[in-house]
């Protein structure tokens, strides 16, 4: 009589699966911590670069305890063929974070980016794209506790909303961002795997994830183009230290270790910035026109020549006349070289001129003595005379603080007024003692790359960018000129007087003008009636524009209530405290002094943004101008008419409360004395 063997439970065949990965992965690291590379190198210098990358590698390989190293499972119908996909007859490939493998070298674990693991992604009943099972796996920390299946290629079930999918997208977030990974729409994994060579930029409204989707196309990228992006490099531009700090442990859960991260002011640091503008100020300051300025303010320095070179070697004499140097400037300054290369050729130029009329003498002169000649000194005196070395920040001194200097250099680029409004009133006398703005900054890098041509990165990740100016897009610009770019904003969101009116003039600064304009529509993060009360705002600061419409299966819940001062506005935040889940308090940057005041009254403990937050302190303080780009649970929103009244125009400042409106990923509760803006109905 045959024995019947005991049906093994899925989950604990998935469990032991998980198991034996975890084991792997320690190999692999243990296996990078054995090597022995003391006598590899031929050099010190070599040694050092070799430690640094298997230091960094041994950190890739790390195992993150509190996450799943594998999120997904596929299991393909066929071997693979010239029209099947890139899997084996009955072979199953598990979807994680990071590609993990055993002694002999199998996979256990396919990288998330892997061909093989598109279809996880982009696989539908409609077009299962060889895909028997798509398995899903659920998780408490690090555990695996749940699996949840769809046979695509069935056609009697029929096709439904995933249960682990839906709680992994509302699941409540403590800390900073986490990866999506496990969470990646079609439409956001199309934009993720797009290629290297072109721009892209999302245009995403609130909870759309095109943050998300910036930071995992970056890892894809370093993944698909590894070897060039090692050479040429990668940086995530963020609008300030709070938001990089939110962000800044995605992308080494994934593996990516060396992506730079910075703001705009640290890309420009040439100053040090002590100074503010006033918005008019600022607004023209930022204008791309100002490029022009700029660079005319520099070439006026290029002088015409009226006096011949003569250079003495032995008991010969020389002589280029000036006609000849005028034509060796003028060839120069029609290459459209950068100034200080022309600068660096002119000497150059004249000694071959010297070395045309030693020929023609009979002499045979030769490099060396080109080169000699151009270290002359009469050679040396007509290039200080004709082609002088400028310092950026001097120049952008002089502009600003020399009232004939900028009329006569922004004739018929800017108007008097707005002559007036850039000009000091304090003229400073020096470099040191200048009170730089951040938008004057941008224009000593702007003269800063006239003169010496910037380093271009291969790949630039722009989020927010719908706040920059355009003096800003061409620093940005600058640095992607022989790359690529991934461009992320939302119109509805900019808060800045010379915010983005469409995307097509801010990719033109940005030198993109090819660029791929992306919509994401679908929100992911904000709950329905969140989403839809802030939605109110959109014909007034971005006519035209197209809502989110959430996707969430639980609504959250939504509140606006009347309170008669901050206690009240605490004691909301209380409410919030005794649910699961990070909480934040925005309010208007003028009330946030009361309302810590209040919290400290009230024994309640709060961090301020960039802070991250813990099990014991999961309330921040928010001032809504350092709001956006940041999410939380549940979210207090203190007195909207303040928010509004804090910016310099009305726009402006409905523009900032929606940005504030839409921080929360399960429930707001909206407090005011002051009646509400009418915008809101």
């Amino acid at each position: 009589m045959p024995v019947s063997t005991p049906a093994v439970d899925p989950l604990a065949r998935e469990r032991s699966h998980l198991a034996a990965s975890r084991s792997a992965l320690r190999a692999m690291r243990e296996d990078v911590e054995s090597l022995d590379i003391s006598r590899v190198t031929p050099n010190w210098v070599s040694a050092q670069v070799l430690a640094r990358d298997v230091a960094e590698r041994i950190r890739a390989l790390a195992d993150l305890s509190d996450t799943p190293l594998f999120f997904g499972r596929l299991d393909y119908l066929h071997a693979p063929g010239a029209e099947q996909a890139e899997g084996a007859a009955g072979e199953r490939f598990y979807i994680g974070r990071r590609h993990v493998h055993d002694a002999d070298g199998d996979p256990m674990v396919i990288d998330w980016r892997a061909p093989v693991s598109q279809p996880f992604y982009r696989a539908s009943k409609k077009d299962p794209m060889d895909v028997g099972l798509r398995r899903r796996f659920g998780y408490t920390g690090g555990d695996l506790t749940a699996y949840e299946d769809e046979h695509l290629s069935d056609p009697a079930e029929t096709a439904r909303t995933s249960r682990l999918l839906q709680q992994e997208i509302e699941r409540p977030r403590v800390g900073p961002m986490r990866d999506i990974v496990a969470t990646i729409q079609p439409e956001q994994d199309e934009i993720v795997r797009g290629g290297l060579g072109g721009t892209v930029c999302v245009q995403g409204g609130p909870g759309t994830g095109k943050t998300a989707v910036g930071l995992h196309r970056v890892a894809y990228l370093l993944y698909a183009h590894r070897e060039r992006l090692a050479r040429t490099g990668t940086l995530v531009i963020g609008p300030n230290r709070s938001f990089l700090h939110y962000i800044e442990q995605v992308l080494p859960a994934l593996g990516e270790l060396a992506v730079q991260q910075a703001t705009v002011d640290d890309l420009v640091a040439h100053v040090e910035v002590r100074g503010t503008d006033e918005a008019p100020a600022a607004v023209v300051k930022g204008d791309a026109r100002m490029a022009e300025v700029v660079r005319r303010a520099l070439y006026a320095h290029v002088a015409t020549p009226v006096e011949p070179v003569v250079v003495v070697r032995g008991s010969r004499r020389w002589r280029v006349p000036a006609y000849e140097l005028e034509e060796i400037v003028r060839g120069l300054l029609d290459r459209g070289i950068r100034y200080g290369a022309a600068r660096e050729a002119l000497p150059q130029r004249i000694a071959h001129a010297v070395l045309v009329r030693m020929e023609q003498s009979g002499e045979a002169p030769d490099d060396r003595v080109q080169d000699a000649v151009a270290r002359n000194s009469a050679v040396k005196a007509a290039v200080r005379a004709v082609w002088p070395a400028v310092e950026p920040a001097k120049l952008v001194l002089r502009l600003l603080a020399d009232a004939d200097f900028l009329a006569e250099h922004a004739a018929g680029v800017l108007t008097e007024e707005e002559q007036k409004a850039v000009l000091w009133a304090k003229p400073a006398r020096s470099v040191r003692t200048a009170k730089w703005s951040a938008a004057d900054a941008v224009l000593i890098d702007e003269a800063t790359d006239l003169i010496e041509r910037t380093h271009s990165l291969g790949h630039v990740v722009l989020d927010e960018a719908q706040d920059l100016s355009p003096m800003q897009y061409r620093a940005v610009g600058r640095r992607c000129s022989t790359g690529s770019a991934t461009v992320l904003g939302d119109l509805a969101q900019g808060t800045t007087p010379w915010a983005t009116r469409g995307w097509g003039e801010a990719l033109a600064h940005l030198g993109k003008e090819d660029a791929v304009v992306e919509e994401l529509t679908a929100g992911f993060r904000v709950p329905t009636d969140v989403i839809g009360y802030a939605s109110r705002l959109l014909p007034h600061i971005a006519p035209g524009l197209a809502p989110v419409a959430s996707v969430r299966e639980n609504p959250g819940f939504f509140e606006v209530r009347p309170v008669g001062g901050a206690a009240e506005v605490v004691e909301a935040c209380a409410e919030l405290l005794d649910r699961e889940g990070s909480v934040g308090l925005i309010a208007a940057d003028a009330r946030v002094p009361e309302l810590s005041r209040a919290l400290a009254a009230a024994g309640t403990r709060y961090l301020a943004p960039g802070e991250e937050t813990t099990a014991e302190v999961r309330l921040t303080l928010v001032p809504a101008s350092l709001a956006k780009g940041l999410e939380y649970d549940h979210v207090v929103l203190d007195e909207p008419r303040a928010v509004v009244d804090g910016e310099p125009d009305e726009r402006t400042g409905l523009r900032r409360l929606y940005v504030a409106l839409t921080r929360a990923v399960s429930g707001l509760i909206l407090t005011h004395t002051a009646p509400l803006p009418l915008q809101l109905g």
